[in-house]
């Protein structure tokens, strides 16, 4: 349990004064000792249930940060999860092996380069999101909270995919590992269920609907493991969104350019009508943030405006930004087929004039047989 979240339940207790109960006690008083305790210990327990069911302040929220957000302290305002940094680390130092491993295998064939830089920008973006100063704030401000989801599913995500890891890995594994384990499993029936365009795309969008309106959100704001949960969530339904659309890994399902231009260009505007939802919302959404008590920075209503405002943008462009890469993309790939196509006219036209060449050589040395 990371440390910067460290959720502490407080309920307020009226001071109970100390009664002398000696000797000198009444017959009456003594019989009304036990009504006097089972009073008390109904008060109390209608006091745990009022704080646990109401969403007020008595509620744990953890601690909150003393100083307001800046630059400073959301770039060099950095912990050390374990859970977190070191399966990062294994991923990075992994994925190093088995690139300088193919690249040994198949000098003529190296991994691109531009595919490192890809997967460790990703892990990089994960721990900017899970690690920096941005954890220190998300259940602090929602504005925060948006930022570090917008990290995990339009930052880490794609580029994670535009990596092709499953690709790496399959040119690294043995003949004997990738026919018995790793084809089967690409090519099993619940890979090829969700990694359906369709089903990856409602996944992806009922899991943004589903948590931000839902209970799910505010428990997750309260219990650190549920918010781990909801990043391991987002992160897993992005990559899927994200696996037919950059197509860079083998994939049961494959579409064409400008099928996936418009898988990408779809998701454009459920995720501009959420972020509309919660800028337009006219009271704050979750109890959390609605009664955290935060000596600095905006209301809740108007952090939850910023909120919806960072959803918004940094969603439209990073979507448009995807989109053109997929166009882009695909006119490489027209240039490509219209070069290759070009290639095979051109030979097909040379092997032509070859044997024309040679018909016109056999007709000559008939003609001076004659």
């Amino acid at each position: 349990m990371r440390s910067g979240r460290t959720h502490r339940g407080a309920l307020a207790a009226e001071p109970i004064e100390a009664c002398d109960d000696g000797p000198m006690r009444s017959p009456q008083a003594r019989r009304r000792r036990p009504l006097v305790v089972a009073a008390a210990a109904i008060g109390v327990a209608g006091s745990l249930g009022a704080a646990i069911s109401a969403p007020s302040a008595v509620l744990a929220h953890g601690p909150v940060p003393a100083e307001p957000p800046s630059a400073a302290n959301l770039l060099l305002g950095w912990s050390f999860e374990p859970l977190i940094v070191l399966p990062l680390v294994a991923a990075a130092v992994g994925w190093v092996a088995a690139t300088r491993r193919v690249n040994a295998a198949h000098p003529a064939n190296p991994v691109p380069r531009i595919r490192t830089v890809a997967f460790l920008g990703g892990l990089v973006a994960i721990a900017f999101a899970l690690q920096s100063g941005i954890e220190r704030y998300d259940t602090a401000l929602f504005s925060i909270h948006m930022v570090q989801h917008v990290l995990l599913i339009l930052v880490a995500a794609p580029l994670i995919a535009l990596a092709a890891p499953i690709t790496l890995l399959l040119r690294v594994s043995r003949p004997e590992t990738r026919r018995r384990r790793i084809l089967p499993v690409l090519h099993s029936r619940a890979v090829r269920a969700v990694s359906h365009p369709v089903v990856a795309w409602v996944l992806f969008v009922a899991v943004m609907w589903g948590t931000h309106f839902s209970p799910f959100f505010d428990v997750a704001l309260e219990n650190p493991w549920v918010h781990d949960l909801e990043h391991v969530m987002y992160l897993g339904v992005a990559l899927l969104f994200w696996w037919p659309a950059v197509a860079l890994d083998p994939s049961p399902w494959r579409m064409p350019h400008p099928v996936r231009g418009l898988y990408v260009f779809l998701q454009m505007p459920q995720n501009t009508f959420l972020a509309v939802v919660i800028l337009y919302a006219a009271a704050p959404l979750y109890p959390h943030y609605a009664t955290l008590n935060r000596p600095w920075g905006p209301s809740a209503l108007v952090d939850q405006q910023v909120a919806g405002g960072v959803m918004w943008l940094a969603g439209d462009l990073l979507f448009i930004a995807a989109i053109g890469a997929i166009v882009y993309g695909w006119m490489r790939f027209e240039e490509k087929r219209t070069a290759r196509v070009d290639r095979q006219s051109a030979a097909e036209l040379a092997g032509i004039r070859t044997r024309e060449a040679r018909l016109a050589e056999r007709l000559a040395e008939q003609q001076e047989r004659r």
